[in-house]
């Protein structure tokens, strides 16, 4: 499997370091170069992009099996942290059409408003309807690392199967 991380932070390079340890192929995603050392010595890809820019991810979703939107920590601006759940989100769910993506993990828990998360699981659902893309939520507190990593591993194998 190859897995594209979009967020996440510490708990989505303990999740990567994982996958990486078990044989997968893991690009994770970062706006600078400061992260580079740490998700190469987990063994994964970095890949330069900013989800707040979609066009920036278009290429890194290349021979991705499953892509995790995990944003649910995101923080900034409250209207910029919203498209992330929902214009933002949406482009992304687009932009996985015809691509090799079987399926997509979407955090849906965090400190941001109700509403945030309500827009994302929306988003899946429609691109579920039109594209029949199929998706698995995260609702684990990110507060709870161990838990979190426990659901995050259960959402992938919902969506490729205990082999993954």
């Amino acid at each position: 499997m190859r897995a594209l991380i979009v967020g996440g932070g510490r708990r989505g390079l303990r999740l990567a370091e994982e996958l990486t340890g078990e044989g997968h192929a893991v690009r994770v995603v970062t706006r600078t170069e400061a992260r580079d050392a740490d998700i190469l010595a987990i063994g994964a890809e970095p890949w330069r992009g900013d989800p707040d820019r979609v066009g920036t991810l278009r290429y890194a979703l290349d021979n991705v099996t499953l892509l995790l939107w995990l944003l649910g920590t995101a923080t900034g601006d409250p209207e910029q942290v919203a498209a992330l759940h929902g214009s933002r989100l949406e482009m992304m769910l687009e932009r996985t059409v015809d691509t090799t993506v079987r399926g997509v993990v979407y955090e849906a828990s965090g400190p941001l408003p109700d509403d945030v998360f309500a827009s994302g699981i929306q988003e899946m659902v429609r691109a579920n309807e039109r594209n029949e893309v199929p998706f698995a939520l995260l609702e684990a507190d990110p507060q709870d690392p161990d838990a979190w990593l426990l659901a995050a591993r259960a959402a992938i194998t919902s969506l490729l199967g205990p082999r993954g």
